[in-house]
């Protein structure tokens, strides 16, 4: 089952680049803070966080579940937690990401749910902004199809999604302004 996810935008100064998505979640804020900032949420959609120290200045290891190594093996990125403001700040600061930030706000009543604002400053080659564009990409689909209820299926990951994401986003097609 696969749930699009809005395409992010980016930014680049130097080497940093700024990638940024944008998230109408039908959920209750509470809801997406335990999927994006808890140890039992964030397994579902993205990696999983051992340790996690749940304060700023709390030492948080990230390792990805999906195979994307050579050896089968996910990244694993080590870092602090550099804000924490439940239930609407999350920020990690990890080797190999960057500053990951989570900022949740109650959706206008009209709408109802939760808006979910992502950043990720991270140094690297225009590959790798494009890489990761494409990966937070697909992990937002996972995000929206485990707060639906289906957590990911990692032993059955595969590279293909991302792949062609990565195209999109490669060929400028799927890239927001």
């Amino acid at each position: 089952m696969e749930i699009p996810s809005p395409y992010g935008a980016s930014e680049t100064h130097g080497d940093v680049h700024t990638l940024r998505y944008e998230l109408s979640l039908p959920y209750p804020q509470e809801r997406v803070w335990d999927a994006v900032a808890t140890p039992e949420g964030l397994p579902a959609w993205l990696a999983a966080a051992e340790p996690f120290e749940r304060r700023e200045g709390g030492a948080i290891t990230l390792r990805w579940l999906n195979a994307a190594g050579p050896e089968g093996t996910g990244t694993v990125a080590p870092g602090r937690v550099t804000a924490w403001e439940p239930p609407s700040v999350a920020e990690y600061t990890v080797e190999v990401h960057g500053r990951i930030r989570f900022e949740l706000e109650r959706a206008p009543a009209s709408v109802g749910g939760t808006l979910l604002h992502f950043t990720n400053e991270m140094p690297g080659t225009d590959d790798e902004r494009l890489d990761c564009l494409a990966g937070w990409h697909h992990h937002f689909e996972y995000l929206l199809q485990a707060l639906a209820g289906h957590p990911a299926d990692w032993p059955t990951w595969s590279v293909d999604r991302w792949r062609e994401l990565r195209r999109e986003y490669g060929e400028g097609k799927r890239e927001l302004p």
